[in-house]
């Protein structure tokens, strides 16, 4: 067990659902990396070109109260067709097309032959970094806890 009392998780095998949630949380930087390095696929085509909406952001005070609208945010999606019939679909939450588009490919890629070097080049590496930051940010808020005690005198 950690110091924090939660036994660290080995990594899950990715599923579709996880690599497409990793895409989502990979930067524009990231993206154009990992498909640097795997190389642009032969023969594909846009099913959705990257297209930019508002979302509603839907909260609930102490994450049991009534939902409530927060406010909107601004999401890109996008979806490709690669020659062999693989579809890769992305959401990224933010304008940014490109990344909407790479993300979309990389999941197109994913569910081919290259599904490793998809995996070793932003999967595997986007999920250490995530995870990095919510230690460093559980750590943080740690840091900040105040432990409350009663202090008992003698028996009067």
């Amino acid at each position: 067990m950690s110091a924090t009392g939660k036994e660290a998780a080995s990594p899950k095998p990715f599923d579709r659902a996880a690599v497409i949630s990793t895409l989502a949380r990979a930067s524009q930087r990231e993206l154009s990396a990992a498909l640097d390095a795997i190389g642009q696929p032969d023969g594909w085509s846009w099913l959705r070109a990257p297209e930019t909406g508002l979302v509603m952001v839907r909260g609930r005070i102490g994450g049991g109260g009534p939902p409530f609208n927060l406010g909107e945010a601004s999401v890109t999606r996008a979806s490709v067709q690669l020659r062999g019939g693989q579809t890769g679909h992305a959401y990224a939450l933010s304008r940014n097309r490109k990344a909407a588009g790479d993300a979309a490919l990389l999941d197109a890629l994913w569910q081919t032959e290259a599904r490793e070097e998809v995996e070793d080049s932003i999967l595997r590496p986007v999920r250490s970094r995530i995870a990095t930051q919510d230690a460093l940010e559980e750590a943080e808020a740690a840091a900040t806890t105040v432990d409350f005690f009663t202090l008992v005198r003698g028996d009067d």
